[in-house]
C-alpha cells in the first residue's frame, strides 16, 4: 500500500507543472548611494541592489547628481520589489526595481538619465530600452541634453576606452583629441593634460571639438 502511495506521488510530481521561483526581495528604500544602486532594507537585512541594464553616470560626472536625485525621487522612502537577476563581484543584488507597476530601471533610460548597460544587458527587454534610449537622446532630455556625454564605463577608465577606439578619431596628423568634460578644454597626444580623469571624449579634429564647444588647451596649443 505504501509502494502505491508513493508510486502515484511520483507519477503526479512528473506531471505537474513546474513553476520556476524568482527571487524577489521586497521592501522599504532606506538609501541611494547613485542613480543605479540603492539599499533595500527586508525584515531587518540591508540589501545593496544594482539596477540592472543601466548605467547612469558617476556622481562626480555631468548629470550624476541628478541621476540620484532622479531615482531617488521615485524610490527613497517606498515600498519596491526588486527581481533579482544575478550578483555582481561586489556582493549586491542585480535585479529589475519595481515602485507598484512601474520599472524603476526603464523610468531612469526613458528621461534621459541613463545608457542602456549594452555588455550586461540581455533579456529582450534590452531591446526595447534601447528604443526609449534612442528616443531620449533624439530628443535632447537629461543626460542628453549635453553636446558630447561621455558613458560612464568610459569615464571610470579613460585610458582603456582610448585604446579600445578601432577607429579612432584622429587629425590630419594622426593625433587623437581628449576633450576634458568639465574644463571643456581639448588637449593633444603628449599633453600633460591628455590623459587627465575626464579626458574621455575623444574629437576627431580641432574643428570638431571648437564645434562642439571645447577650447585648445593654452599649453599644448593642439
Amino acid at each position: 500500500m505504501k509502494r502505491l502511495h508513493f508510486t502515484i506521488l511520483f507519477i503526479l510530481f512528473l506531471f505537474a507543472p513546474h513553476v520556476h521561483a524568482e527571487n524577489i526581495i521586497s521592501g522599504k528604500v532606506v538609501g541611494v548611494s547613485d542613480g543605479d544602486t540603492i539599499t533595500v532594507l527586508q525584515d531587518r537585512t540591508q540589501y545593496k541592489i544594482r539596477l540592472y541594464g543601466i548605467d547612469t553616470p558617476e556622481k562626480s560626472q555631468d548629470f550624476g547628481t541628478r541621476a540620484k536625485q532622479f531615482t531617488s525621487d521615485m524610490v527613497f522612502g517606498k515600498d519596491v520589489r526588486v527581481v533579482q537577476k544575478d550578483m555582481d563581484g561586489y556582493g549586491r543584488v542585480v535585479g529589475l526595481v519595481y515602485v507598484g507597476e512601474t520599472c524603476v530601471n526603464e523610468e531612469i533610460i526613458k528621461n534621459g538619465f541613463a545608457w542602456v548597460y549594452k555588455t550586461y544587458c540581455k533579456d529582450k527587454i534590452c531591446r526595447e530600452w534601447l528604443k526609449s534610449e534612442d528616443q531620449a537622446r533624439n530628443s535632447k532630455i537629461g543626460l542628453w541634453s549635453h553636446p558630447n556625454p561621455v558613458p560612464p564605463w568610459e569615464y571610470r577608465h579613460p585610458n582603456k576606452a582610448s585604446s579600445d577606439k578601432i577607429d579612432r578619431k584622429t587629425d590630419s596628423a594622426g593625433i587623437v583629441f581628449h576633450g576634458n568634460t568639465r574644463s571643456k578644454v581639448f588637449h593633444r597626444r603628449g599633453c600633460d593634460d591628455f590623459n587627465c580623469k575626464n579626458c574621455a571624449v575623444i574629437l576627431r579634429s580641432r574643428e570638431d571639438a571648437i564645434e562642439a564647444g571645447y577650447r585648445p588647451c593654452g599649453k599644448c596649443k593642439p
